[in-house]
């Protein structure tokens, strides 16, 4: 039996075609968007630039305001004149006594008493008993003293006898020549008188020390501090307290350097005085003490290079004038009377601006003109100069003007005194209505 064997047919895969996929991104799909973004956000900010550019670049049109009107300045002012200007030179100083000191005893002692003349502000007068000690031990001194005084002229009596009778008895001897100062006891009578005179001055210092127990006062003052109390005990050179003079007082006064060539300064006690007038500093008294500067320091203070004067004030505490007291240690202000100062300006205070400048106005076109100017000397109101480009009666602003370039036109304002006096000179006699108004009278 015959078996056919066939082999089995071989089959082809024919790949079939794809079909095509609709949802495939084209040319023009969804993957194209990237790039048109990308593409348009710069042009859009460059457009959006220019557009910015265009609108912020165009200036709006100006608002023509009205043109302000220009404003005068509007000024008080004052004539300028070359005058003789009399100087007065301020300075301050402080009341010092002139003679001040410490009192002490000059012997030791238990204070027995204190008179009240030796109180803190009590007056006395020279030989007054300030401070009495215990004198018994010092009287007993002068007893002893007057003891061995009378017993030395006892023996000086004896000795002095004694050597007239040996004269007497060699010339009852028959002897021609002269005796001999042994002979006539000469040492013995020597002793005799010196012990008598030494008997003398240990009473007369027994005497000085019992006197001395009373405390006197060496002048006419007035005390300052009292620095003992009754019952102490002292010995000499312990300070009692301090007491100065009343009869006159001084006071020390700085006289700066530009000051110096307007006063004529006394340097010695032939140069005449120079007149001042002084007032209290603390304003409690409107009273003037005359004073006059009787002399100047030797040197130059050598911290300020100031000179100081000295000015005498007699009858500090007005116990003879009747003036109110000037009290020691008070400061005063003093008025020194300087030197003429000739053709000068004198410009008020308030009208020199900073950098010493000084507004002058022309009258003719009345316009401000800056000028510069240099004082030659100077008090609390006015500023003195001397200025040849300064016409006599020349214009000047003494109101504070903040801005005031040159050339600008002013307006001068009338003086308040003067128009005050001036309406006060027309208005008739009467009594105010209570409204500012001048009624008549009735």
């Amino acid at each position: 039996m015959t078996m056919n064997h066939t082999r089995p047919k071989k089959t082809k895969h024919v790949a079939e075609p794809k079909r095509q996929d609709h949802t495939e991104p084209t040319a023009r799909g969804p993957h194209f968007l990237p790039l048109i973004l990308r593409a348009f956000l710069p042009v859009a900010a460059l457009v959006l630039g220019w557009v910015g550019y265009s609108i912020l670049s165009v200036e709006p049109e100006e608002v023509k305001s009205p043109e302000a009107e220009a404003r005068t300045i509007k000024t008080r002012a004052v004539e300028l004149y070359t005058q003789d200007f009399p100087t007065t030179i301020q300075t301050r100083g402080v009341v010092r006594a002139h003679n001040e000191v410490v009192l002490t005893p000059q012997v030791s002692g238990k204070i027995i008493r204190i008179p009240p003349g030796f109180e803190d502000g009590a007056f006395f007068n020279v030989g007054d008993v300030l401070v009495e000690l215990d004198p018994q031990d010092f009287e007993t001194a002068v007893t002893v003293a007057e003891a061995q005084l009378a017993r030395a002229i006892s023996t000086h009596a004896q000795e002095k006898t004694r050597a007239n009778q040996a004269r007497l008895n060699w010339e009852d001897l028959g002897y021609d020549e002269e005796p001999s100062d042994l002979v006539l006891r000469g040492p013995q009578l020597r002793e005799a008188e010196a012990n008598m005179k030494s008997a003398k001055a240990q009473l007369a210092q027994a005497e000085r020390n019992l006197a001395r127990t009373k405390v006197t006062a060496p002048f006419d003052g007035r005390v300052r501090r009292r620095t003992v109390g009754l019952g102490q005990s002292v010995g000499p050179g312990t300070p009692l307290g301090t007491v100065f003079a009343i009869d006159f007082a001084e006071v020390r006064l700085p006289i700066a350097g530009r000051d110096m060539r307007l006063l004529a300064l006394p340097d010695g006690p032939e140069d005449p005085p120079l007149d001042v007038e002084l007032q209290d500093a603390l304003g409690e008294s409107e009273a003037v003490w005359t004073a006059k500067i009787i002399r100047t320091e030797g040197a130059l203070d050598a911290s300020s290079l100031e000179l100081f004067a000295i000015a005498r004030i007699s009858d500090p505490f007005g116990r003879q004038s009747g003036q109110p007291p000037l009290r020691i240690g008070q400061p005063v202000v003093a008025s020194i009377p300087g030197r003429m100062l000739k053709g000068v300006f004198a410009v008020p205070r308030p009208a020199v601006r900073q950098l010493d400048q000084i507004v002058l106005i022309d009258p003719n076109d009345m316009t401000i003109q800056t000028h510069q100017i240099e004082e030659i000397w100077s008090d609390a109101e006015h500023v003195i100069v001397r200025d040849a480009a300064i016409a006599d009666g020349a214009l000047l602003a003494t109101t504070h003007l903040v801005y005031a370039p040159d050339g600008s036109k002013v307006e001068i304002l009338p003086d308040p005194n003067e128009a005050a006096d001036s309406v006060a000179a027309l208005q008739p006699a009467g009594k105010s209505d209570g409204k500012g108004q001048v009624g008549e009278a009735q």
